[in-house]
């Protein structure tokens, strides 16, 4: 498992861990450039505003954090690996790492997981069984730390998936200088 003191130090210095898939060997990243989701230009479609307004996800925040970091790493190839999870949910038993669920009839259906530090959150992994499952969950985060005044919402990498959400890609000097400020804020992820 790797230490929760090293996982924060780590997330404070702009550094992350992910498993190689074929050996679940512990890799650590800080790319450059670095992904993030602007907090005040998260790209919402009408579709996906429809599907929000009409309620048919409840969403949950930390209600079943294990269920949504396996789901995550149900793919045929993954990097989050046993250690991963182990490691993961001790944050989350020490109050940093959190969840973000999408529920259907009394069903997980999608959700994300990842790190709150200060004003920072960094975003781990999101997984879906229903169709928008996961992009409701991202946008109740991104109300969440919003409300919260987070200044920081890191996704890591940039996918096409996120850059529908607005995700950019800034140079890692320009990530250090928003992490430094972010992580001295005192904010709460939870009520």
């Amino acid at each position: 498992m790797i230490e929760s003191s090293l996982l924060l130090s780590a997330y404070a210095a702009g550094y992350f861990p992910m498993a190689e898939s074929r050996t679940s060997s512990i890799q650590w990243y800080s790319p450059d450039p670095r992904a993030i989701i602007p907090l005040n230009g998260l790209n919402v479609s009408r579709s996906l505003r429809q599907v929000i307004r009409k309620k048919i996800f409840e969403i949950k925040i930390d209600g079943a954090f294990e269920n949504v970091i396996r789901s995550c790493a149900m793919r045929e190839e993954t990097w989050i690996s046993d250690e991963i999870i182990e490691s993961y949910c001790e944050l989350y038993r020490r109050g940093y790492a959190h969840s973000v669920e999408a529920w259907k009839e009394g069903l997980l259906s999608g959700g994300l997981y990842g790190v709150a530090l200060g004003g920072a959150f960094f975003g781990e992994s999101m997984f879906s069984i229903s169709r928008d499952a996961s992009k409701v969950a991202l946008v109740a985060l991104v109300d969440r730390l919003n409300a919260r005044g987070f200044r920081l919402l890191d996704t890591q990498f940039s996918t096409p998936h996120l850059r529908r959400f607005g995700t950019i890609e800034i140079p890692r000097s320009e990530y250090l200088r928003q992490l430094r400020k972010a992580v001295r804020l005192g904010c709460s992820f939870l009520d």
